[in-house]
């Protein structure tokens, strides 16, 4: 591993932004998470969590936000057939991240070459698309006079983009289209300018003004043109000149979102625009009718758990950790350094990422987590796996009966020996109405050579604080963000 690592710093004091972030939530009876009581899961803090509670009170700019159910309506009628396309969305997602960092990889030996000092422009690759049905949604405002819009909040995607007017062709969308003309602060960008030309080939740039094309495989697309505008969190604060992209030729549903919210760390990146120094999040239950926050600027929960951030040199859009091992009751599933630490050719890793729901390690790893975790859950009931087409699920229990004892401890470690505690929610998906959870980690049996990055998923990431501290280096997990209600 090749990457410096720095000192753990204290974040510093600076204006702090909000935006909530909403889970697509869903209530079509009977597959609501009142399926299986939620008295059980409040007595244990398994599976349900109610209200998000802020890490910080003092100086914060905030802006609440409804759940999705109230906005968007999704086409699933059954429980097992949301969960179906969420899994199908993460191995697309696994797919695509890893064939960004093949092509990454790739084009930096070519252009090194020739020229040693050159380096890859993440805006080269596509970007992987969070799909509705497991991502979050954050609601901002627009332009002066202010407009609200829903816009996918996204750790793996670069650009920031919603559809604006005219367009041809338009999907359908929550909200009204945005129209720049009717906004004071709209205001094109030069092909000149320093936000084109860090588009690298996502700009289409032949005559002003500066144009972008986002491809995020599956014929979903945004084209448009690239402006700066106002951005405001609630009616307490705004950034002027965050530079969007105003998508007049989109393609794709996006779930009904606005477009995009791009949180990946290059210089097109919604915390890059606003010249953030961190970011952090607190995701709610899949399920839950509640809300979550999405902040900028804000110091990590005094109990945060903080790992090094390891930037690949050969393309800086995500966020990777050095995980290496995961301890269950006890015992320690260690996880070889060739799959935690970025190669010396920006191979593997281990990524932290907001858009895809389970985690995915090396086929060995997780056979190892599996037959740890069997061999200390013999006390829940057993039940037959969930297939889903290219992976299986196959480690599943029935707690119907719901079950309140029996449960392993799980935890993560990290490079330093930092341990992070996992719930019974952060290890367990439930996948049917029935009251069927399986262990919401996989493995990838077609991985080929060049697809070896494993990805922490956000079932791990529920219930507790992520703090990217992009100054310092360092991502904060602070458990136990939620109250009962």
């Amino acid at each position: 591993m090749y990457m410096a690592r720095k000192a753990q710093r204290p974040f510093p004091s600076v204006n702090i932004f909000i935006i909530v972030l909403s889970f697509f939530s869903f209530t079509l009876s009977p597959f609501s998470p009142q399926v299986v009581s939620a008295s059980a899961f409040k007595r244990l803090q398994l599976f349900s969590t109610e209200e998000a509670q802020p890490s910080s009170t003092s100086s914060v700019l905030s802006l609440s936000l409804h759940p999705h159910s109230s906005i968007i309506k999704l086409p699933y009628d059954n429980y097992s057939d949301l969960v179906l396309s969420r899994l199908a969305s993460d191995r697309a997602r696994a797919k695509l991240i890893n064939s960004n960092i093949e092509r990454a990889v790739s084009t930096f030996n070519r252009r090194h070459a020739v020229k040693p000092d050159v380096q890859v422009q993440p805006e080269d690759l596509k970007t992987p698309l969070t799909h509705s049905e497991g991502g979050y949604l954050a609601r901002i405002g627009v332009g002066r006079p202010v407009k609200e819009f829903h816009l996918i909040a996204d750790t793996g995607s670069q650009i920031t983009w919603l559809q604006c007017l005219p367009c041809d062709p338009c999907y359908e969308q929550s909200d009204p289209i945005f129209d720049p003309s009717g906004s004071s602060s709209f205001s094109s960008l030069s092909c000149a300018s320093q936000e084109c030309t860090s588009l690298g080939k996502n700009q289409n740039c032949k005559a002003d003004p500066c144009t972008y094309k986002a491809s995020y495989g599956d014929n979903f697309s945004s084209m448009g043109e690239f402006a700066t505008e106002t951005v405001s969190f609630g009616s307490s604060g705004s950034v002027d000149k965050v530079a969007i992209g105003c998508g007049h030729t989109n393609q794709g549903g996006f779930g009904g979102a606005a477009g995009i919210l791009g949180l990946g760390g290059t210089p097109v990146g919604f915390p890059s625009q606003i010249t953030a120094t961190s970011f952090s999040y607190c995701l709610v239950d899949m399920d839950s009718n509640s809300f979550s926050s999405l902040e900028f600027n804000s110091a990590p929960p005094g109990d945060s758990v903080v790992v090094p951030l390891i930037i690949n040199p050969r393309i800086e859009a995500y966020y990777y950790v050095e995980l290496t091992g995961v301890t269950i009751n006890g015992e320690k599933v260690s996880i070889p350094a060739s799959d935690y630490q970025i190669g010396e050719d920006g191979r593997g890793g281990i990524l932290v990422d907001s858009g895809t729901t389970i985690t995915e390690f090396p086929t060995q790893v997780y056979y190892s987590v599996r037959d740890t975790f069997v061999k200390y859950a013999r006390a829940l009931p057993p039940a037959s796996g969930f297939d889903y087409g290219p992976v299986k699920l196959d480690t599943c229990y029935d707690l119907s009966s719901e079950p309140t004892d029996g449960y392993p401890t799980m935890s993560f470690e990290f490079y330093g020996g930092k341990t992070l505690s996992l719930r019974p929610a952060n290890y367990l998906i439930r996948v049917d109405a029935s009251g069927k959870h399986c262990l919401a980690f996989t493995g990838s049996s077609e991985r080929v050579s060049s697809e070896r990055v494993s990805i922490i998923g956000n079932i791990q990431q529920q219930g507790m604080r992520v703090t990217y501290d992009l100054t310092n280096k360092v991502i904060g997990f602070s458990p136990n963000q939620y109250k009962q209600s």
